[in-house]
């Protein structure tokens, strides 16, 4: 139940700029109430950090949005507040036509900052998708959470709440009270009653991992590992879990792998890098910018900017079995980085759906008011000039549409059993991998 939709991005790592504007926003009057404060912060950001492939004329909207501001500030002047602001500098931003960049209101950026650091809030620990009006399907609960403990799982349909026609307003409105609820719900087509309250709990979501029979064509005594990576973000260590895990399946004998990176909205480029390395010996790329290049390195589980460390995981480790990798549309930002690097490396399949379409650019959260701005800061290429697209298109289209949400609530996971299937003819690494090009 994310406060805002759409997918988070890539980074976290907070700038502080300073006061001076450039000469696309000295049209800008003096802060002269926090509204105006806030959209000066806001466009000087727009001036000097903007790295993204938007070609709007930015000093011009600068100068539009300005003028939509002062109409709304007419009457209160020096005490207009920031949150005049907040429709304003929304729509600026929209403007900008770079679905990367957006703005959050305080409500938006406590919501991000939790998620992004591990923090805790008042949950129940569920996603959802819907089926059949205001039904629910529950698509995965988070370990550890209210909804884990009162055993909710995947593919359940949520019915009623207290008796009554589910509603996801109910839903909502009990999280917010902490009210126990009554969910009636039905499991693999036979009807089952849940008790549950929303508790405070953690926002990390770290990967886990499962064992599922290998197909006949495999070998019928070996179990495939399916791991599960929910999000990059969880204030760091998914990178160090991915490889943990993957090391755990290369000791359990695993015959192939599937790494399900569907509705994974991204997070930290640096743990996706980190991540995608227990699969691809090495991935290199460019990140480009106003600035210039810079390169970036990684392998073995260590990631390099032009030389330096940035970030890496201990006993690192290289999974060189068959692999597939399962996107939907709602796989996004870094999590579209990972596919690609897979499916560029040759290392095995991406199958499902279209990604999201924000997997060619890097974005940071700078500090705007009591809110934040997420900016696209950079763009990617490959080393021959390549750019990275801007989605990444499967190498087997699997649409997930209601069809395939109504046989997991009677507990067939589709995309995972082609997932399955792919894996009897996915390419497997050499003796000595660290030598391919």
């Amino acid at each position: 139940m994310n406060a805002r939709p759409g997918p988070i991005r890539r980074s976290l790592r907070w700038l502080a700029v300073g006061s001076a504007l450039l000469a696309g926003v000295n049209a800008l009057a003096a802060p002269s109430s926090p509204a105006q404060a806030l959209y000066t912060r806001v466009n000087t950001l727009i001036q000097q950090q903007y790295g993204g492939l938007s070609t709007v004329d930015r000093a011009a909207l600068t100068r539009e949005y300005q003028t939509r501001l002062d109409a709304v500030c007419a009457a209160e002047g020096a005490d207009c507040p920031e949150s005049k602001a907040y429709p304003v500098v929304t729509a600026e931003v929209t403007a900008l036509g770079d679905d990367h960049s957006y703005f959050m209101t305080p409500d938006d950026l406590k919501d991000f900052v939790s998620r992004a650091t591990g923090g805790t809030r008042r949950q129940f620990g569920v996603k959802l998708a819907s089926l059949d009006g205001e039904n629910r399907v529950v698509t995965e609960v988070v370990p550890g959470s209210a909804a884990d403990t009162a055993g909710l799982k995947r593919g359940d349909l949520l019915v009623t709440l207290d008796g009554k026609p589910y509603t996801y307003a109910g839903l909502r409105a009990a999280r917010d009270a902490g009210t126990a609820i009554t969910l009636g719900l039905t499991r693999v087509g036979q009807p089952v009653t849940v008790s549950i309250a929303s508790s405070e709990s953690s926002t990390e979501e770290l990967p886990l991992v499962q064992y599922v029979p290998a197909p006949s064509a495999m070998n019928p005594q070996a179990d495939v590992a399916v791991l599960r990576i929910p999000t990059f973000l969880s204030g760091g260590g998914v990178a160090q879990r991915v490889h943990d895990l993957v090391g755990e399946a290369q000791t359990h004998g695993a015959a192939g792998m599937i790494v399900d990176l569907r509705g994974d909205p991204g997070g930290s480029l640096s743990e996706c890098d980190s991540a995608v390395s227990a699969f691809v010996p090495t991935v290199i790329r460019l990140a480009r910018s106003a600035d210039g290049n810079s390169r970036t390195v990684v392998s073995r589980g260590t990631r390099l900017e032009d030389g330096m460390p940035s970030g890496g995981v201990r006993r690192p480790h290289l999974w060189t079995g068959p692999l597939a990798v399962l996107v939907d549309q709602g796989s996004a930002s870094c999590s579209e980085f990972f596919a690609y690097e897979v499916q560029y490396a040759g290392r095995g399949p991406i199958i499902g759906e279209n990604t999201a379409g924000v997997g060619n650019t890097a974005t940071r959260v700078f500090d705007a008011g009591d809110g934040g701005l997420q900016l696209t800061i950079l763009n990617y290429a490959k080393p021959d000039g390549t750019p990275y697209p801007v989605h990444v298109t499967p190498n087997q289209t699997f649409a997930q549409g209601e069809a395939q949400l109504r046989d997991l609530t009677l507990g067939k996971d589709d995309l995972l059993e082609a997932g399955l299937k792919a894996l009897t003819s996915a390419p497997v690494l050499g003796s000595d991998p660290y030598q391919l090009p």
